[in-house]
Order: structure tokens, then C-alpha cells, then sequence
């Protein structure tokens, strides 16, 4: 598949810079790129890339003198590289129907236009809705429902009545559904307190490989429309997270915590049971969070700061050994000068 240049400004509303009529065929790097491609610039030290580049033309913020070949000009060269890398890659939708090799209970719903691939199992009154598509070694629980154009991705566990909204995109080995880690105190044993809840996914997420959403001790564990999870993250019983956030790897959140819309949670960040992060939030990587966090904070550490006082903290901490001489020499100091007045006032 071909498109003028001119037609991609059109599709990420851009504007050209050149000759709009040259054709592209895909989408490369700055150095792997060659003559059909449009390639592309994030950061102006990149810049001087596209005077040797063999791409037809180049995707960027600003026009750029001394650069021969055409530009696609827009403000969001990012955001014009994903729009484009879609445009060239999606491949459109065929049902694949249910293979013989894949279990469908008796009693499930399956839509005609979804794709079961062999070894899946799909379990007593699930609902699996129009062009789904579940690969190998999926399992699909009990009364478990997922949503139209759905992509579950090899050896998913979806735990009994979990419920999965539209377009939703779940990476290998994640667990949906599994129980919260819910246990009291009898003496020295740990008496499990059955967790009878649910998950529920809403619209448009996307959850990377190997994460646990743990179902509600009651009610749900809701994961609300456009959330985007990396790899490896762990959400407790009962958490709420708000639209539009993104959670990256090795995030850990306890049960019953309400994470706001549009936060931002970075690696291996953890929060403890039964707080709130206000909308708009950034955590930076590696933070424990305690307590609540108010709507439009950005806090990074542990105990959490905000970020510009962080930074003079942590510009601190390399010097805090030398600080510490420096102290201790000062307060023999000022010792051996209290002596010395004490013996004069003697």
C-alpha cells in the first residue's frame, strides 16, 4: 500500500513542506530507512540524520534548512509516527471461526465472526462477543463476557464472571479474576476471606504480559476505558483506576485504592490499601505512596515529595558524608569554645 505524501498530512493533520507528491510505502528509522520511506525526527539532536538519510521524505516539528527531501510538518511528530505506523500495519479483521482443537462449552455464547485458536477453553455461559480473537492456551471462565474486537493473546487466564468491555487488547500470561489477597488472624493461622467479587475491564485497554488483576472481595476491581498497562503489574482486590492512566512495569497496588483519570504511575512504583491519587498525577519511578495524593500533584520518593523539592533533596544526598564531618568538626568546635568561656568565667 502506497500514499502520497500530501494524503498522510491529511490523515495526522499535518502539513507539507515540499513536494507532496511523493509516494511513501512505510515507515523507518533514520538510518534503516530507504528510498519510499518517511522517516522521522523527535528531538532536535537528531536533526542532523536527515542530511544523510535515504528516506523520501521525513516527519518533524519544524521546517529545517539544508534538508533536501520533503517534510511532514505537525506539532506532534510522535503522535504522527503512531497514526502512520497504524495506517501501514493494521491489517483488517477475518474470522477465523472456532477450531476443532479449542473446547466451547455447550452453553456458551460464541459470535461467528470470532477467532478461537486451537487449545482455548471457553467455560459454561461465557459470552464471546463479534470478531474477538482468542489465541492458543487461553481460558475463558464461567460466565466470563468479552466485548467486541477483543485480542486475548496466548496462555490468558480470565477468571469466572470477569468481564472484558470492547476492543480491549490483553497480553500473554496475564490472570484476570484471580483472588485478592484477602486473609485475618485466628491465633498464628491465616484464615482466607473468600473473595466473591469480580473484574471488570471497560472499553479500549490494553494490558501488557504477565500482569495479575485480582476480582473483588465484593463488588468489582474496575479498570475504567483507555487505561494502558505495561508488563508485570499487580493490582489488588477493589482497585479503581480512573480513565485514560497509565500504569508501567512492576507497579503494585493494594486493595481498595482509587487511582484518579489520566495518572501516570512509572515503574515499580507501589501504593498501600485504601488511599486516593487525585486526578492528573505523576508518580515517579520507584515511590512508595502512604497516603492520599490530591488531583494535578507530581511527587517522586519514598516517603513521596513533590518533584522540585525531590531534586534538591536528592542533589543533597551525595554530599551528606561530607556534610557530616563538616558537622561534626563544627560541634567540636563550638565545644572547645564553651569550655573556653566556662574557664574564663571561672
Amino acid at each position: 500500500m502506497k500514499r502520497r505524501l500530501e494524503s498522510l498530512a491529511r490523515h495526522v493533520g499535518g502539513r507539507v513542506s515540499g513536494d507532496g507528491s511523493v509516494m511513501i510505502s512505510g515507515l523507518a528509522g533514520t538510518e534503516g530507512a530507504q528510498e519510499g520511506d518517511i522517516t522521522f525526527v523527535t528531538n532536535e539532536r537528531f536533526l542532523p540524520l536527515l542530511k544523510e538519510t535515504k528516506a523520501s521524505a521525513a516527519i518533524a516539528d519544524q521546517e529545517i534548512a539544508d534538508v533536501s527531501i520533503p517534510l511532514l510538518v505537525v506539532p506532534n511528530p510522535r503522535l504522527a509516527v503512531a497514526k502512520i505506523l497504524t495506517l501501514f500495519t493494521h491489517q483488517p479483521y477475518v474470522a477465523g471461526g472456532i477450531s476443532d482443537q479449542a473446547w466451547v462449552s455447550p452453553s456458551a455464547t460464541v459470535s461467528k465472526d470470532a477467532t478461537i485458536y486451537p487449545f482455548a477453553a471457553i467455560g459454561d455461559e461465557a459470552e464471546i462477543g463479534p470478531r474477538v480473537t482468542i489465541y492458543p492456551g487461553v481460558s475463558i471462565g464461567p460466565q466470563a463476557t468479552i466485548g467486541e474486537d477483543t485480542v486475548i493473546h496466548p496462555n490468558v487466564t480470565v477468571y469466572p464472571r470477569s468481564i472484558l468491555g470492547k476492543r480491549v487488547v490483553v497480553h500473554a500470561g496475564t490472570v484476570i479474576g484471580a483472588d485478592g489477597f484477602g486473609f485475618v488472624k485466628e491465633g498464628e493461622q491465616n484464615v482466607k476471606i473468600p473473595q466473591v467479587g469480580i473484574v471488570e475491564i471497560e472499553d479500549d485497554v490494553e494490558i501488557g504480559a504477565n500482569c495479575c488483576i485480582d476480582r473483588a472481595a465484593f463488588g468489582k476491581t474496575v479498570i475504567k476505558k483507555g487505561v494502558k498497562f505495561d508488563n508485570l503489574v499487580q493490582i489488588g482486590h477493589n482497585v479503581q483506576i480512573g480513565e485514560h492512566s497509565i500504569i508501567v512495569a512492576q507497579v503494585g497496588i493494594s486493595g481498595s485504592t482509587k487511582v484518579g483519570k489520566n495518572v501516570t504511575l512509572a515503574g515499580q512504583v507501589g501504593l498501600v490499601d485504601h488511599i486516593e491519587i487525585g486526578d492528573n498525577v505523576i508518580i515517579g519511578a520507584q515511590s512508595g505512596i502512604i497516603k492520599d495524593v490530591p488531583p494535578n500533584q507530581v511527587v517522586v520518593g519514598s516517603p513521596p515529595l513533590p518533584y522540585r523539592q525531590f531534586l534538591k533533596v536528592a542533589a543533597v544526598w551525595s554530599r551528606l558524608p561530607e556534610m557530616k564531618k563538616e558537622l561534626d568538626l563544627l560541634r567540636k568546635r563550638v565545644e572547645t569554645l564553651e569550655k573556653q568561656e566556662d574557664s574564663k568565667k571561672k
